[in-house]
């Protein structure tokens, strides 16, 4: 298993690109793969900000302010998240318009980490410093995952927690 922290939230970011292909089907059970994505997005974003995050700001030549948005962007996500779990029929038009916001807030987060954040991450912070990252990355995410942090009260939880930092 890969332990590289820049791998590991590649990963996720692909395991959400999927879920949303499979959210995005009528045809698929919607609130099993909502439940999935729920609890990896929550646990994945409590994680980079809990270890990741900080770390990454104490390297000049990674962007602060980048890694400060990239936070911003977690609470929109959070907020999106929970718009979409508090429908509750998941073959409404409502539904799935909550879900193309979530789709779009979290592709153009994912877009922009990739692009600055993680690309600063992997030119700039030596391979054993992103090994320990990654340990305490999966850590966390683990911990969270263990929390049932997927649960609709936890998510409304962090977006109440979160929804200060959403300029």
């Amino acid at each position: 298993m890969a332990t590289d922290v820049v791998e590991l939230i590649l990963a996720d970011h692909r395991r959400f690109e999927e879920l949303f292909r499979s959210l995005r089907d009528r045809e698929s059970d919607r609130s099993t793969l909502l439940a999935e994505l729920a609890a990896l997005l929550v646990a994945h974003a409590e994680a980079e900000e809990a270890e990741v995050y900080p770390a990454l700001k104490r390297y000049k030549e990674v962007d602060n302010h980048e890694v400060d948005h990239g936070a911003e962007e977690h609470a929109e996500g959070h907020q999106a998240l929970l718009a979409l779990m508090e429908v509750g029929d998941t073959q409404s038009e409502e539904w799935e318009s909550k879900l193309e916001e979530l789709v779009q807030a979290l592709n153009h987060h994912v877009d922009e980490e990739e692009r600055t954040i993680l690309n600063d991450a992997r030119e700039q912070v030596a391979d054993a410093r992103r090994d320990e990252l990654g340990r305490l990355f999966v850590e966390i995410r683990q911990d969270r995952l263990d929390d049932n942090c997927g649960d609709i009260a936890y998510v409304r939880k962090v977006a109440a927690a979160t929804e200060d930092r959403i300029d």
